[in-house]
């Protein structure tokens, strides 16, 4: 006998096909030509990076004293970027392995690390996917974190591997509503290219993944800022154009008269901002 629709539970879905399906469509939404996120261009790593130390402070530090760590602590950081935690972590813990795809970004980091004389961050330049952590890792580590970089199309078999390479805590942090670049991107994508934008997965389907998977995680809803800042009006209609496949006259005008309302005077900076939430999603292996 059929349960009413009522009695559906999430047991019913699978939710690692509904997070396959949401991220192919985020992928094919993307814009052709904009190549802001291109990570191996030591230029955009280091856009990234000068963000890390400015505008991303904020985060950086409410994640940093949400971690229990010591001298005593081995870290692994997937998705590490230019060092947004890899480094703040590196002055607090033993060790910090760090795996990141993007050339420019690991370039980035090992800069940082450089300039600021730690030696105790080891780079693995590679996708949490293809990571052997028998060949590549030297687990397990008291903490594995994963923040704001959880793009992997199995998104299971990724945290099952972070589980697995833990013997202490895992933390993922991942959006819960529409972070402020997406809200843009859904609003001019229409207009701009008459095709609808399609968000990717959020937190929601990353914890019902992980219960499915018996990963019965914690959760903490944190504020999510961001900030585009330019020293010239000039400057700030170029980005946006670039990011959102501006070529003509008309997507021009649209453009400008849906940042108008956005842009705020900051001394001599332009500045487009806005909040949204992510979640702290964590667990503690059993010992």
């Amino acid at each position: 006998m059929a349960r009413p629709a009522s009695m559906v539970d999430c047991c019913d879905i699978d939710w690692n096909e509904v997070w396959k399906a949401r991220q192919d469509r985020y992928d094919a939404a993307q814009i052709a030509g904009d190549t802001s996120h291109d990570w191996d261009r030591k230029e955009n790593a280091d856009r990234y990076a000068a963000q890390s130390v400015g505008e991303f402070e904020k985060r950086v530090r409410m994640t940093m004293d949400g971690l229990a760590v010591s001298r005593a602590t081995r870290v692994l950081d997937i998705g590490s970027g230019p060092g947004t935690l890899a480094i703040p972590l590196a002055a607090k813990v033993r060790e910090v392995t760090a795996v990141e795809p993007g050339a420019g970004m690991i370039a980035a980091l090992r800069e940082r690390a450089n300039k600021e004389r730690i030696t105790t961050i080891t780079c693995i330049k590679k996708r949490w996917e293809d990571v052997d952590p028998t060949h590549d890792l030297a687990g397990p580590y008291d903490l594995v974190i994963a923040s704001l970089s959880l793009t992997m199309h199995d998104i299971r078999k990724a945290v099952q591997k972070m589980d697995a390479v833990s013997c202490g805590e895992v933390c993922l942090y991942w959006f819960v509503d529409l972070p402020f670049w997406e809200r843009v991107h859904a609003d001019l994508a229409p207009p701009l290219h008459g095709s609808p934008y399609y968000p990717g997965p959020k937190a929601d389907c990353l914890w019902n993944v992980l219960y499915q998977t018996g990963i019965y995680a914690n959760v903490e809803m944190l504020p999510l800022d961001k900030e585009y800042r330019f020293p010239s009006r000039e400057e700030m209609t170029a980005f946006f154009k670039r990011r959102f496949g501006v070529t003509t006259e008309n997507q021009e005008r649209v453009l400008e008269s849906y940042l108008l309302p956005f842009v705020q005077q900051d001394g001599a900076d332009f500045v487009i901002s806005g909040t949204s939430t992510f979640a702290k999603i964590w667990w503690r292996k059993e010992k």
